[in-house]
């Protein structure tokens, strides 16, 4: 009985940081959310830019897929976007000029694969994507602005130690909120695929 009131005053502790964390980071998420949405509808409305390396990557991308069960195809996903998720939060150690990168680059992917989407299956292929992205894009968009918010650091008095706390504050977000938005993407995509593809 002590081991699970202990375990749920441990949750509760780290969800009450981390909301106190996502109130201080709010303008970064906005931030990043309002950038992605630009740019995906530039991806979308003029679907021109990088043609063939878009294919080339998305071509990759299947035959990483090809022949993998479902489960396979789960941790496949929630690995790939664990790690880009990570790697959005920790480049932000460079000024958060990359997590601004990413999140461009990004909107412009799914942007550009949403309209070749549109032009060959229809409008309605859209809803497809509801299930995982619902879950996935916010994980995304969580990951780029504390990236962002890593990187302002630099610019703030005591900024070492601003580094050090946004850092520090931003891997217990990650864990105990991205993490699981982000398993649960996978196994809503990963079952997807393995069932419809």
């Amino acid at each position: 009985m002590c081991a699970v009131i202990m375990g749920g005053n441990f949750f509760t502790k780290n969800y009450k940081k981390c909301w106190k964390f996502f109130c201080e980071s709010r303008w970064f998420f906005v931030l990043a959310f309002g950038v992605f949405g630009i740019i995906f509808l530039i991806g979308f409305a003029y679907p021109v830019f990088f043609r063939e390396e878009i294919f080339k990557f998305l071509a990759g991308m299947i035959d990483a897929l090809e022949g993998k069960s479902i489960v396979e195809l789960i941790i496949y996903i929630f690995l790939n976007n664990l790690k880009a998720g990570f790697v959005a939060i920790v480049s932000g150690i460079v000024v958060g000029i990359l997590p601004l990168a990413v999140v461009i680059v990004n909107g412009y992917l799914v942007g550009f694969v949403a309209k070749e989407a549109v032009m060959q299956e229809g409008i309605f292929v859209l809803w497809t994507l509801v299930p995982h992205g619902i879950f996935e894009l916010p994980a995304f968009i969580f990951s780029v602005g504390i990236g962002m918010k890593i990187g302002v650091s630099f610019f703030e008095k005591n900024y070492k130690k601003r580094l050090r706390c946004n850092f520090v504050e931003g891997l217990r977000f990650f864990v105990f909120v991205i993490l699981p938005l982000l398993l649960v993407a996978g196994i809503i995509e990963g079952l997807f695929i393995g069932i419809f593809a």
